[in-house]
């Protein structure tokens, strides 16, 4: 007999009425014989855990009073797993839509490769098809993602992050490595647990036959973004850059401050304008100590 690994799905949800229903029907659909869902809401108030209760009662749910961010939101759903005896959990956002074989296959590469820790599906942007992620590397002088929008003809190439909008993670990585850094309100914060996990020896991996589908957001959603990617961008760098590359960091928010004074001047979009929010709430992240912290 077979021996399927037990996979607990965590999907962290934030007002996702307009793409829950889509997202969980997938997963629950899914070909894969031995996984639980997880859904954590972080605290919604468009009906959307509602509807998840109403049309997915066999899910956990694990309800917050407000949103916590990411990364808590993650962790809560984490630990729920690892309590359970998890031997992987899959991390996915509520505005993914899920290919049916995209767990199996997950799955299969992880068994394939024990020095692997954490796995990614090829990410398509749900309207076009157009491929958002299908690896990554962290730009450290330009302090930036760079995202590849090529799958490789391997079936099991390496990246040097893995975003957690989809992420498969073997339970003893979490149990080397901790949970997600809660500094990191949203952004980022993947992109650290997946340094990290580098650092403790494993090994990141896209799984070019596994897919995955994200539906876009609307316009204040993407301002809201760009703020948080300039705060949580600079936590991580601050957190892990090497020392004799800090004082790089400066130069780099001014060329930033620089540049986002221009598109306001030309263009003034919402966007635009919380990354200008962004830059005047610098003061308030700490670059003392260890750690960038926010106030």
């Amino acid at each position: 007999m077979i021996k399927y690994p037990k996979v607990f799905i965590v999907v962290l949800n934030h007002n996702g009425k307009a793409t829950v229903q889509k997202c969980l029907a997938g997963v629950f659909k899914l070909g894969y014989p031995n996984f639980e869902v997880v859904f954590v809401d972080n605290g919604s108030d468009d009906g959307s855990l509602e509807l998840a209760k109403t049309n997915f009662s066999k899910a956990n749910f694990i309800k917050n009073a407000e949103n916590l961010g990411c990364a808590v939101g993650k962790n809560i759903g984490i630990r729920f797993s690892l309590e359970r005896m998890a031997d992987y959990v899959l991390l996915l956002n509520s505005d993914m839509e899920v290919d049916k074989d995209f767990l199996s296959r997950l799955i299969d590469a992880a068994d394939s490769d024990s020095s692997a820790g954490l796995f990614s599906p090829i990410i398509f942007e749900g309207g076009t098809k157009q491929i958002l992620f299908s690896g990554g590397k962290i730009d450290w002088l330009k302090m930036r993602l760079v995202y590849a929008k090529k799958i490789q003809t391997e079936d099991l190439y390496g990246t040097e992050f893995v975003t957690g909008q989809s992420m498969l993670v073997k339970a003893e990585v979490f149990k080397k490595v901790g949970l997600f850094d809660e500094d990191f309100f949203l952004h980022w914060g993947d992109v650290d647990f997946s340094f990290r996990a580098g650092k403790a020896g494993f090994k990141k991996m896209m799984v070019s036959a596994s897919w995955v589908y994200r539906f876009g957001k609307n316009e204040k959603e993407e301002g809201q973004d760009a703020y948080w990617r300039i705060i949580s961008g600079l936590i991580f760098f601050k957190k892990n850059i090497k020392i004799w590359m800090k004082p790089w960091v400066g130069g780099r928010v001014w060329l930033g401050k620089m540049k986002n004074w221009l598109d306001i001047r030309f263009r003034r979009n919402e966007a635009d304008l919380m990354t200008q929010r962004a830059y005047r709430d610098l003061k308030r992240v700490e670059f003392q100590g260890n750690n960038g912290r926010m106030r």
